[in-house]
């Protein structure tokens, strides 16, 4: 099953009903400021933004795996092989010798943080069927692994999933009900909060959503302050998107999340390459995946 990913802005360059270019490359010292200065346009919204869309999703996926646990639901971004490229991105042993970053406005890939396999905590917000923490642990990644979702049914699968696997050790694997824009953060984070924290999809979910928050914004404009107070000073954020560019993802956590307490924020720090390609003149990607440290102010 390859998903659907919606779209709304001009940015964007359809060359089948579910693919997109994403623009990439070099701009002028005028679009950046223009961009750095506004956020980007809002997704229209969708019955992807839902949670009764979720819940259905879920449920169906659920009874399907527990009619043949071989089959484990969706695997989103699959298609652009995701999954993979973020596990190469965070192994200790990468190499980016082959990198085909030709922006001079992005960050080069070194890694940007001091993560242990053995010991680094990771959150995975949206997990979904929990396939990228299973990935994780089978690429030897210990330490203690959470997924969380707002959709009892997700953490039902992805439970369900993890029981029906034999001969491997996912003690260290969990899964619980949260709402990352109302849980209580204490309940699921550690003391000094998370050292990784991963998106793959949820913020383009959150993004489709009409709802608005107590101040009357789009609750996706309130989505990079919860993700400050998830992360350790020095931890990372790493986000993957079919719906926003980079520089729209960089927009949205660098310029317009605001700092928590006035101390710390999102500061941009690596990207994930993916293949990209030309269509009708622009150079583009199917999907973005960037990551942010979460930094003291200077």
């Amino acid at each position: 099953m390859t998903p659907r990913c919606a779209c709304g802005n001009s940015f964007r360059f359809a060359t089948t009903e579910n693919f997109f270019l994403f623009p990439v490359g070099k701009k002028t010292a005028e679009e950046k400021k223009k961009m750095a200065e506004s956020k980007p346009a809002h997704l229209e919204p969708s019955k992807l933004g839902t949670k009764a869309y979720w819940d259905a999703l879920y449920t169906t996926e659920l009874t399907t795996h527990t009619s043949d646990p071989s089959l484990e639901g969706t695997v989103w971004f699959d298609d652009s092989d995701a999954e993979a490229k973020i596990l190469s991105y965070l192994s200790p042993n990468r190499d980016d010798s082959d990198s085909d970053n030709e922006d001079d406005d992005q960050p080069p890939n070194p890694h940007p943080h001091d993560l242990t396999p053995s010991t680094a905590s990771i959150l995975d917000l949206g997990c979904g069927n929990g396939s990228l923490l299973f990935s994780l642990r089978d690429d030897g990644w210990s330490g203690h692994l959470l997924g969380v979702d707002y959709s009892p049914h997700s953490i039902s699968l992805a439970k369900s999933i993890a029981q029906s696997r034999e001969n491997e050790d996912l003690k260290s694997v969990e899964f619980k009900v949260w709402d990352v824009l109302n849980g209580d953060i204490p309940s699921i984070s550690p003391p000094t909060g998370w050292d990784l924290v991963l998106d793959k999809g949820t913020f383009d979910a959150v993004s489709l959503s009409s709802e608005t928050d107590s101040l009357g914004r789009r609750i996706n404009e309130g989505y990079g302050e919860r993700v400050l107070q998830l992360l350790k000073t020095g931890g990372v954020f790493l986000v993957t998107s079919c719906n926003w560019t980079e520089t729209e993802l960089r927009t949205w956590f660098e310029t317009s999340t605001a700092p928590n307490d006035g101390k710390t924020k999102l500061k941009m720090a690596g990207r994930v390459d993916y293949p990209s390609f030309s269509f009708g003149g622009v150079k583009g990607q199917t999907i973005s995946t960037l990551c942010f440290e979460k930094v003291v102010v200077e």
